[in-house]
């Protein structure tokens, strides 16, 4: 089945983009997750997340 391919792929990624929140604070979680993300990019060789106009 599809779905069970995916979700197969998908769970050993997915913690990586799940910190244990409840262990950092909010700009500890925020830093983390952008290099997090940063890191993803690379590897994917995607552009960065738009940014929003304030």
């Amino acid at each position: 089945m599809p779905g069970q391919r995916y979700l197969a792929a998908f769970s050993g990624i997915s913690l990586y983009f799940r910190p244990r929140r409840h262990l950092m604070t909010a700009s500890g979680h925020r830093a983390e997750m952008t290099d997090r993300f940063a890191v993803r990019d690379q590897i994917t060789a995607t552009p960065g997340r738009p940014t929003t106009a304030a």
